[in-house]
């Protein structure tokens, strides 16, 4: 718990910010808005759930942090937000759910968490929101959502429809927890089975090699990303193939 406290420590800082795992229960003295939802796919609702601060010392609008869970793409939910005590620190906190791999294949999990993040830009007023001040943080899966969040600001193929048109899901900065950042390579040599990323892009790498390329964070790098801290054990036999190197601008 104490490293989570640091991360999430670090994370408020680069947010510009001067504010348990298991399943949802809001901490004391916050207000929480449950399964709102900020976008539609075909038929399926897409949800998150909000935590504010239920008692505010000025009508200044705080940053927000948005958690996005992991488990292979393909597990997971909401629930588990591990981001939901700050909201007792001042910071309005959002846990979201996505489309999993079983449901549908990449890019429809990227196309989500952009929906996420303009529905939230868009409701700033609303949930009392600095949309200048976004932070994203996850791991695993949810860390290689996370870090193609910041890279991929701005690249129109990421964006999808599935909700707020006219709205940048942009963010400010980026916590990513072992996240996978280069799909071609970790896609070909995880011992996991069945194989995550092969169900994530519906085929083996080696017949879905542009599409894992699309889904890389390491693929849209440039100077002009938020900042990012990677956070990876250099004994992960999981995720090994990450190194933070990768999401250096060459």
């Amino acid at each position: 718990m104490r490293n989570v406290l640091v991360i999430a420590l670090v994370l408020m800082a680069l947010t510009g910010l001067g504010a348990s795992a298991g399943r949802f229960e809001p901490p004391s003295l916050v207000k929480a808005f449950i399964d709102v939802q900020y976008g539609k796919a075909g038929d399926t609702p897409l949800l998150l759930d909000i935590v504010e601060p239920g008692i505010r010392t000025s009508d200044k609008p705080l940053p927000l942090v948005v958690w996005i869970h992991g488990g292979g793409w393909r597990g997971g939910d909401k629930s588990n937000n591990p981001a939901d005590w700050m909201a007792d620190k001042g910071y309005v906190v959002a846990s979201i759910d996505y489309r999993l791999s079983d449901a549908a294949t990449f890019p429809a999990q990227i196309y989500d968490c952009k929906a996420a993040i303009r529905f939230l830009r868009a409701n700033a007023k609303r949930y009392g929101i600095d949309s200048k001040r976004i932070g994203v943080w996850g791991g695993s899966a949810g860390g290689h959502l996370v870090a193609l969040l910041g890279t991929s600001g701005g690249v129109k193929e990421l964006e999808g429809n599935c909700g707020s048109p006219g709205y940048s899901s942009r963010v400010q900065a980026v916590c990513d927890f072992f996240g996978p950042a280069d799909l071609t390579v970790i896609g070909s040599v995880t011992r996991l089975a069945p194989n995550p990323v092969a169900q994530l892009l519906g085929g083996p790498v080696a017949e879905k090699r542009e599409l894992a390329k699309q889904a890389s964070p390491v693929t849209y790098v440039s100077k002009d990303d938020p900042p990012f801290l990677i956070v990876h054990g250099d004994k992960d036999q999981l995720v090994r193939s990450l190194r933070a190197k990768s999401c250096i601008p060459r």
